[in-house]
């Protein structure tokens, strides 16, 4: 995109988000330019566990939570960790996240999250076959395993709810968790099967995004970092590694990296990066069939053709690029309490990303107040595959005048 040219629509990120908003966009018409600092998928949407699950609306302020964290965090293999240090909006983060700890503010979030996983849950099948994406979409489910009666039995709290807003659950006894996996060890004591749920390659739905915004006519500017965003008399300009970059409307779609424009937007935006862990490695011989999750010890494993990956964790460590090599082999202890046949070789690729973790577990959505023409897509917690259709058809819709297919108050960005 040259300097004298303007797109109607600039987005900023190329991510699962940004991809996703561009290729809605595109449908309808509306020219479309990709900004991305690195390239198209770098981010956390290139090796991430790949699920796509309603089944995980309930929200992450819940009560009793502040306590289970409080009472691991210190431990530096454990699933969640904060690295002890000074840091106010950290700490601003934890106290929001403490207040939404209620019945109250749970249902409302649990609604929310439910009405848009379940959204973009429809569209992404749809969007799938309409666009020939060819990303390892399997709609084979979720099964949650459970090694106590203890856990098994707390896993129940929501099912109610859960079944309120269509989210279909099948109880699955100690003794038939092997039938429905063979790779699982004896003697758990059950599981929860989501047959809503389903999963793909998220390298290879990025790659494939990518390609349908270059065929349809939209152009992704790859090593284009954003510096700044203003408002100008016919609509946006963005300044950029690449030089002056103009636009009728934006999108702010930089997941982890959206708080460094907040003065410049007049908004809060309290989006902490939540890191997280994967291990891919060469599908072994008694790799699972099905997507599993073991949440006892908050570890989940995705099977595909060639390969299974390993992950999860959440580090609260500000922007740390190191990988921890104590949080990888936690993930596969973990993994190897209920798949014996799991052994860490041939490992092809160890990876961390960084989660927009917002303290009431919802994305932002919608107009950013002080720079007309701006829009916000952001925070998407640790849901951005799940929710990144939905995203996009809210975006389109949003900026196009149309009406979006549903309440976007719970999202609204100024609800901090």
């Amino acid at each position: 995109m040259s300097q004298g040219s303007k797109a109607e629509v600039l987005i900023l990120g190329g991510g699962v988000i940004g991809l996703s908003c561009a290729v809605s966009l595109l449908r309808r018409g509306t020219r479309v330019t990709v900004l991305e600092k690195a390239t198209v998928g770098a981010g956390s949407s290139w090796a991430n566990c790949g699920l796509i699950t309603p089944s995980h609306a309930p929200p992450l302020a819940q009560p009793g939570m502040v306590a289970k964290a409080l009472g691991s965090m210190f431990r530096k293999d454990s699933p969640f960790y904060v690295r002890p240090r000074l840091d106010p909006a950290l700490a601003r983060f934890g106290l929001d996240f403490f207040r939404r700890c209620n019945p109250r503010d749970v249902a409302r979030g649990l609604a929310a999250k439910a009405a848009l996983l379940n959204l973009s849950r429809q569209l992404l099948g749809e969007l799938i076959e309409r666009e020939g994406l060819d990303c390892e979409f399997a709609a084979a489910g979720l099964l949650m395993v459970y090694q106590t009666e203890a856990g098994l039995a707390e896993s129940r709290a929501f099912d109610s709810a859960l079944a309120e807003h269509g989210i279909e659950i099948q109880a699955v006894a100690g003794s038939e968790l092997r039938r429905l996996e063979p790779a699982l060890c004896e003697g758990l004591a059950g599981g929860r099967f989501f047959p809503i749920d389903a999963h793909l390659r998220p390298d290879r739905l990025v790659v494939e995004l990518a390609r349908r915004v270059r065929e349809q006519g939209g152009e992704i500017e790859e090593g284009c970092e954003v510096h700044s965003i203003a408002a100008a008399a016919d609509g946006l300009e963005v300044a950029t590694s690449k030089g002056l970059r103009r636009g009728r409307y934006g999108i702010l779609a930089l997941g982890s990296w959206s708080p460094r424009f907040s003065q410049q937007l007049g908004l809060r935006i309290p989006i902490q990066p939540g890191k997280g862990y994967t291990i891919t490695v060469a599908r072994p011989e008694a790799a699972p069939r099905i997507p599993l999750l073991f949440e006892e010890h908050k570890v989940a494993v995705t099977p595909w053709a060639s390969q299974i990956r390993v992950g999860s964790t959440m580090e609260f460590a500000g922007y740390d690029t190191r990988l921890n090599r104590v949080r990888l082999e936690a993930l596969w202890r973990g993994a190897q309490v209920y798949l014996p046949g799991l052994v860490p070789q041939n490992a092809r690729e160890e990876w961390y990303g960084w989660r927009p973790m917002t303290p009431d577990d919802l994305p932002l959505l919608g107009p950013a107040p002080k720079i007309p023409g701006l829009y916000l897509a952001a925070g998407h917690n640790m849901l951005g595959v799940s929710l990144s259709t939905a995203t996009g058809e809210i975006l389109a819709a949003q900026i196009l005048g149309e009406t979006p297919p549903l309440d976007l108050t719970p999202f609204s960005p100024t609800r901090f």
